[in-house]
């Protein structure tokens, strides 16, 4: 956690990240949680509103972490397939960049199902890991960066699934849709080496961001839905 949380804050700072945060927040109601908090920062913005915002992750430092950065936010360390709530007891729930690390990601939407009340909004959100767009004059080694931390991940291309896996689980009027974050400049080359880039490869994108003829692309898919009234559980 402790390299990995400079990185995400970073990542989270950059306007288009902030954007598309409001985006996951609409429609929501009163009563959130949301599924991998990590450091908090949507708990935090969410009770800043007014809102009741539970943040579960399954790493307890990140917990830690989260209630002293945002103490207005309630914060547990569990699964996102069991979560500590009662059924129908949220309005809202978002999962953002989560279901790809989680072995049955299919579990995770239905405890979404269970804790939601009847009307409900479930929001899930990520990247496909097999669409990061990076330019190179090698495109051959960066197919092979690209896919090879993609198959590391338990379910990296679980982005793509997420309509059908709202649609199995009694959510209706699904919607999807896609924003990229964009960079242009040496802010990507953290995420770049957090990639799985070093040596020459990453030199390169090195001396791109420092002659400003970098680009780095990763599509981020919304998908949000509304738990049937008439849904079983």
């Amino acid at each position: 956690m402790s390299t990995l949380l400079p990185l995400l804050d970073a990542l989270d700072d950059r306007p288009q990240a902030v954007q598309l945060r409001e985006l996951t927040y609409e429609g929501l109601g009163d009563v959130v949680v949301d599924v991998g908090c990590g450091s908090g920062r949507a708990v935090g913005e969410l009770a800043a509103r007014g809102v009741r915002a539970v943040g579960v992750d399954a790493d307890p430092e990140m917990i830690e972490v989260a209630a002293e950065r945002w103490p207005a936010g309630e914060f547990h360390v569990a699964d996102a397939t069991a979560l500590p709530l009662d059924d129908g007891s949220v309005t809202g729930y978002r999962a953002d960049k989560v279901l790809h690390v989680l072995p049955e990601p299919q579990l995770a939407v239905a405890e979404a199902r269970r804790v939601l009340a009847p009307g409900g909004r479930a929001v899930l959100t990520g990247q496909d890991w097999d669409t990061v767009v990076i330019d190179s004059d090698d495109p051959a080694r960066t197919r092979s960066i690209v896919h090879t931390r993609a198959d590391g991940m338990p379910h990296p291309r679980i982005a793509r699934r997420y309509r059908n896996l709202l649609l199995d689980n009694g959510f209706t009027d699904v919607t999807v849709e896609v924003r990229a974050l964009v960079w242009t400049d040496g802010a990507a080359l953290p995420v770049l080496a957090n990639l799985g880039g070093d040596g020459a490869w990453l030199a390169e994108q090195t001396a791109r961001a420092r002659d400003d003829r970098l680009f780095v692309a990763v599509p981020i898919f919304l998908a949000a839905g509304r738990l049937s009234c008439g849904g079983s559980r």
